[in-house]
């Protein structure tokens, strides 16, 4: 199995995210460090903020997909649909006027 790199990086952030509440845990990290909050505290908002735009992102593919396949004909492809099918029937009452004349499929009258 071959993993992209944003996949890639994506195992990376959480490594870090699950290694630092190991450490916090287990009592080798203490939070009460005010420095190490505060830069703890931008690298899970930065990391919520990438994941809450990847989320957005595939969120709004999926509701696109959702909006634009339940739609209907527009008027102008509507208009297409019957002139298609006024020359389906234009062109079978030419076959049968034809086959009534004596005409070949070509289109070419036959001697008599």
């Amino acid at each position: 199995m071959k993993l992209s790199r944003w996949t890639l990086l994506w195992l990376l952030i959480v490594g870090v995210l699950v290694a630092i509440w190991f450490g916090v845990y287990v009592g080798w990290i203490n939070p009460g460090n005010v420095v190490f909050s505060f830069f703890l505290i931008v690298l899970g908002v930065v990391v919520l903020a990438v994941l809450a735009l990847i989320g957005a992102v595939f969120l709004g593919m999926v509701i696109s997909h959702r909006i634009m396949a339940g739609q209907a004909f527009t008027p102008f492809e509507e208009e297409m649909l019957k002139m298609r099918q006024e020359v389906r029937d234009l062109r079978d009452r030419v076959e049968s006027i034809a086959e009534k004349l004596g005409a070949g499929p070509d289109g070419k009258g036959r001697a008599r």
